[in-house]
C-alpha cells in the first residue's frame, strides 16, 4: 500500500491518537476519570504558568475570558471546586468588570464566566457591573450595517470571533437574572451577523466582510477553522440560555445541526481539524483551538440530544483523542494557532490560553457523557 507523505502522516497520527486514548480508558481508571486528569493536567500547567510567569494579557481580556469557560467546566465537575477559587480570586482582582471598551464583544467576553460563578455562589456583585453593561447594550439601536470599516466592532458583533465572546455572556446573565431580554438581544444580534457573514451553501461562516471574496490556495474559499470554532461553541452556549419554547429556538438548533453535519464532514483522519476548513493540504497539521471547539460542541449536542449518538460520537472521540495527544509531557497544550483572524501556520510548541479552554470545555462534555 502506497502512501503521500501527508497521508502517511496522518495515518500515523490517527493510530497513535486513538491507541493513545484506548489505553487511557482501559488502564483501570474509568473514561470519565481519565477524563478528569487529562483536564487537570492542561489547567494545572496553565495555572501554574500564571502563577511562575504572570498573566500575558490583562485579566479582563478575550482570551483569558475563553479560558475562564473552561476552567469553569472543570471547576463545576464534582471534586474540582479548587478551580472555582482560582476564577473567584481573578474576579475579584477585576472588581467583576469587564474591558473598558463598553460594546466590544470581546471586552465582555469575560463576563459569561461571572455569571456562571454567580448561579454557584449568588453572589449579586458577581454579575452587578455586566448587568449595567447589558442594559446599555440591549437598549442600543444596533442599526448600523455590518461592513468592516469606521471601527465598526466596537460597536457591533461584525465578526464571527464575537458570537463567541458576545451571546454567552448575554444568555447566561439571562440565566442568572430570569431576564429574558438579554437573550433575546443576543439572538436579535446573532441573526444579523449570522445573514451577513454565514454561507449557507458552505454552512460555514466567514470571518469578516474582508474574507467574503478571498479564496485558499486551492482555490476554495476562505474559512478559519477556529472562527467557526468561536461560533459553534458559541451557538451552544446560547441555547443554554434560549428556552425551548423561545420562538427562535428551532431555527437555532437547525442552524446548529447544519453547521455540526459540516463540520464533521470536514474532519481529518486523525481527528482533528486543520486550520483552513477546505484547504487543509495548506496547513498539513493539526490545530487544537478550532478541534476543542468543535470537540466540545459537538459532545454538547450528543448530550442534550440534538444530534445522534451513533454518528457523531466517534467523531466526538477522535477529536478527545487529537487532543490529548496534543498535550506536552508537563501538561502543556501544544498545536494552537496564535492570535490571529485567518488560517496560520502552528506547530507543537504553539499555545495559547483559549486553547486550553476549548481542551477543557470539550473535557467536561465527554465527562458528562460518561457519567450518564
Amino acid at each position: 500500500m502506497k502512501f503521500s507523505k501527508t497521508g502517511l502522516i496522518l495515518t500515523l497520527f490517527t493510530v497513535t491518537g486513538l491507541q493513545a486514548f484506548s489505553q487511557k480508558t482501559t488502564s483501570g481508571k474509568s473514561k470519565a476519570e481519565q477524563v478528569v486528569k487529562d483536564m487537570q493536567r492542561v489547567a494545572d500547567w496553565q495555572i501554574n504558568k500564571w502563577n511562575t510567569d504572570g498573566y500575558k494579557y490583562p485579566k479582563v481580556d478575550w482570551t483569558l475570558g475563553a479560558c475562564y469557560t473552561g476552567i469553569f467546566a472543570l471547576g463545576n465537575l464534582p471534586g474540582n471546586e479548587r478551580y472555582l477559587d482560582v476564577l473567584i480570586k481573578i474576579g475579584e482582582d477585576n472588581k467583576w468588570n469587564t474591558g473598558k471598551r463598553r460594546f466590544y464583544a470581546d471586552d465582555y467576553c469575560v463576563a459569561q464566566t461571572y455569571s456562571q460563578l454567580y448561579l454557584r455562589y449568588k453572589e449579586p456583585k458577581m454579575i452587578a457591573p455586566f448587568r449595567a453593561l447589558a442594559d446599555s447594550i440591549a437598549a442600543q439601536p444596533h442599526t448600523e450595517p455590518l461592513n468592516w470599516k469606521n471601527n465598526i466592532a466596537m460597536r457591533e458583533w461584525a465578526w464571527c470571533d464575537a458570537l463567541f465572546m458576545g451571546p454567552p455572556a448575554l444568555s447566561y446573565l439571562t440565566l442568572a437574572t430570569g431576564d429574558q431580554k438579554y437573550t433575546n438581544t443576543a439572538i436579535k444580534l446573532w441573526w444579523k451577523t449570522t445573514e451577513f457573514l454565514y454561507d449557507p451553501a458552505e454552512k460555514l461562516y466567514f470571518r469578516d466582510e474582508t474574507y467574503l471574496n478571498k479564496k485558499e490556495q486551492n482555490g476554495q474559499k476562505v474559512f478559519w477553522s477556529r472562527g467557526n470554532g468561536w461560533v459553534l461553541a458559541g451557538l451552544v452556549r446560547l441555547l443554554e440560555g434560549t428556552p425551548a419554547k423561545h420562538p427562535d429556538r428551532k431555527k437555532l438548533e437547525k442552524l446548529y445541526k447544519d453547521m455540526a453535519g459540516r463540520i464533521v464532514s470536514l474532519q481529518q483522519p486523525d481527528g482533528s481539524w486543520h486550520a483552513s476548513l477546505l484547504d487543509p493540504a495548506s496547513y498539513p497539521i493539526k490545530e487544537m483551538s478550532g478541534t476543542g471547539f468543535y470537540c466540545y460542541a459537538l459532545a454538547w449536542g450528543v448530550n442534550h440530544g440534538l444530534l445522534n449518538k451513533k454518528a457523531y460520537w466517534p467523531a466526538v472521540e477522535k477529536a478527545w483523542a487529537a487532543l490529548t495527544s496534543s498535550v506536552h509531557e508537563n501538561g502543556m497544550l501544544g498545536y494552537v494557532q496564535p492570535i490571529g483572524a485567518s488560517p496560520d501556520k502552528v506547530d507543537a510548541s504553539s499555545t495559547e490560553v483559549y486553547g486550553v479552554g476549548a481542551f477543557l470545555l470539550s473535557g467536561s462534555e465527554i465527562y458528562k457523557y460518561n457519567t450518564k
